[in-house]
């Protein structure tokens, strides 16, 4: 597991350095995430050439847990796991819950490979990595990449005082603004927008291999041996045989997990783009409109007569559900940053605004309000929330849930329901 104390200390840039690093020497190689995240998992599948999957300690019980593990590494060489936040932070939850990527590591038996963040100390280091290889007797921290180092004095100090503690340093990256990917209001932009990605990941590769041991690294992630994956371990039940799913630019923000699931219980999964005006073929059981950036292609959405037409068909007779950017098509209007408002779908009353910004980012269990394409009324699920946009017309539709955060509050109407189309903020990641 590539870890930090902190977030902004360079896990994802070296996580991607060295996906890149190892597959361009011939070795099979894999990219997991610790937690909730669309956007670098898409990262780490283009710098490996393999699609990984996302591992999450409160969402995911720990047999599906192990699964998911289980079936990304196999047949792999090596698995890199990039971290959350900081290693320890997580949720109040029972011991190994927390969705801390502690819990990750320590359920998984992997070996960290500490990042820190050296700018604006030395010595001082060591007292930051020592703490973190004492404070959970569960891990091992393995060894530590400096990152942001200003000269080759600052490095000797920084890395013979964390030495002192028996860890090695396998690397030590200067500072550079050479390796910055372009960033949007929820993260990374996605690796499909992102301009020369592959030139990109080779530059931060080249810079990896000339600062990191990368053999060394290798020697590090001793083996751990999962289990076999277990066969009834199922995140989230198919939603119907034939699922059509909204895939371009506006909806793309499905965990892989789920996908892979469905089809592994029989499902078939019919893609469609909004964006060019595609409607969900009319023989699907149920319709998905996942999460992305709608609000980046408001005006061209309300210009798909031919998609919310079909749409508005489809819901007739079948059930169709969205995801926070999903819900927000699925609604009355949405307004674009700029404030000009567009019409949507109109299957739920809500309206959203982008102009009026908000961040809203956190753990989520929802109870389903009434049988669903999720499940059956009084259903738990697990999952998170995390968009900018904020409600400006609640309308009168029903709630699709009961939602509650990770910190005890008290569970409260979230959603909407209007006859079988359904549709919240939340993003769903596994049963609990």
């Amino acid at each position: 597991m590539i870890a930090a104390p902190r977030s902004g200390s360079g896990k994802t840039t070296i996580a991607l350095g060295l996906l890149r690093a190892f597959r361009r020497r011939g070795l099979a190689v894999v990219g997991l995430k610790s937690g909730p995240d669309y956007i670098d998992p898409a990262f780490h599948a283009a710098a490996s050439g393999v699609e990984g999957v996302n591992l999450d300690s409160w969402a995911m019980a720990p047999d599906l847990l192990a699964a998911l593990a289980g079936r990304a590494t196999a047949g792999q060489a090596l698995a890199l796991c990039e971290a959350s936040m900081g290693l320890f932070d997580g949720v109040p939850a029972p011991p190994g819950r927390s969705g801390a990527s502690a819990d990750v590591a320590a359920a998984l038996g992997m070996p960290i490979l500490l990042v820190v963040d050296v700018s604006g100390q030395a010595q001082s280091a060591a007292a930051v990595v020592k703490g973190c290889a004492t404070y959970d007797g569960r891990l091992s921290v393995a060894g530590v990449i400096l990152n942001r180092v200003g000269s080759e004095r600052h490095r000797r100090l920084a890395a013979e005082a964390i030495e002192t503690l028996g860890i090695p340093v396998v690397g030590a990256l200067p500072r550079s603004d050479r390796l910055a990917l372009p960033e949007r209001h929820l993260g990374l932009v996605q690796a499909g927008e992102t301009d020369a990605l592959d030139a990109r990941l080779d530059a931060i590769a080249d810079v990896v291999e000339a600062h990191v041991d990368c053999g060394r690294v290798l020697e590090l992630a001793s083996a751990f041996n999962l289990a076999a994956p277990a066969p009834g371990a199922v995140a989230l039940r198919p939603p119907g045989q034939r699922i059509a799913l909204a895939r371009d630019e506006a909806f793309s923000f499905i965990y892989p997990h789920l996908v892979a699931g469905w089809r592994a219980a029989g499902a078939e999964i019919v893609a469609f783009s909004p964006l060019a005006d595609e409607p969900p073929a009319a023989d699907c059981d149920v319709c998905w409109l996942p999460g992305g950036y709608p609000e980046l292609h408001a005006g061209k959405l309300a210009a798909a007569e031919g998609f919310r037409e079909g749409l508005r068909r489809f819901a007739e007779t079948k059930p169709a559900h969205g995801e926070c950017g999903g819900y927000m098509a699925l609604g009355r209007s949405l307004v674009d940053a700029s404030g000009v408002s567009h019409r949507m779908a109109g299957l739920l009353g809500v309206g959203t605004s982008f102009a009026k910004r908000r961040m809203t980012l956190g753990y989520r269990q929802a109870r389903l309000s009434a049988d669903c394409a999720l499940g059956t009324a009084g259903a738990a699920l697990r999952g998170h929330e995390f968009h900018y946009a904020t409600i400006v017309l609640a309308g009168d539709d029903d709630p699709f849930a009961l939602v509650a955060d990770a910190y005890g509050t008290a569970p409260s109407p979230a959603g909407s329901r209007r006859g079988r189309v359904t549709g919240s903020f939340f993003h769903v990641i596994a049963e609990p």
